[in-house]
């Protein structure tokens, strides 16, 4: 697993971060930065303070290559019980410039990271542990070109 930079550097320095993982991807043959359907990321974290709210984002890493602008991805997420959390919810993140393709997020090179504030103002229920999965949801079984994929947790400081 490593870290995305640009979260790396932002996670630091923030103390209301609950929770932070990314996974690289690699198909199922092997190769490395592709986003195959069946790969469904799992990101599981606690949660002790019933009372507070919470922001989640999705991390997001890709080379400049990658074929489209945009990325869809849904996620599902399950809390204590494994008792499903809100319904399930499709995503659309905007990677790169629709009409000029200029590459958006922190870059360095041709690999760029994104965050994406997912879920905003998010309240739990009850203390324990919650499981996010993600699934990428474009039209293609394998997604070449994005690296990798994660969950960040923090606190709501508004």
């Amino acid at each position: 697993m490593a870290p995305l930079a640009g979260a790396l550097l932002l996670s630091a320095c923030d103390p209301g971060r609950v929770y932070e993982e990314n996974v690289d991807l690699k198909s199922p043959a092997g190769d490395p930065y592709v986003w195959d359907v069946q790969q469904r990321p799992s990101f599981t974290f606690t949660i002790a303070d019933t009372a507070a709210r919470y922001n989640i984002y999705f991390n997001v890493r890709n080379a400049s290559g990658y074929g489209f602008y945009n990325l869809y991805l849904k996620h599902t997420l399950t809390g204590p019980g494994n008792r499903p959390v809100g319904q399930p919810l499709l995503h659309q993140m905007v990677l790169m410039n629709p009409k000029t393709g200029e590459p958006l997020g922190a870059g360095a090179g041709d690999i760029f990271d994104h965050q994406f504030l997912a879920l905003p103002h998010q309240r739990f229920a009850q203390a324990g542990e919650y499981q996010l999965t993600l699934e990428q949801y474009m039209r293609q079984n394998q997604l070449p070109g994005i690296m990798a994929v994660g969950v960040r947790v923090a606190k709501d400081t508004k």
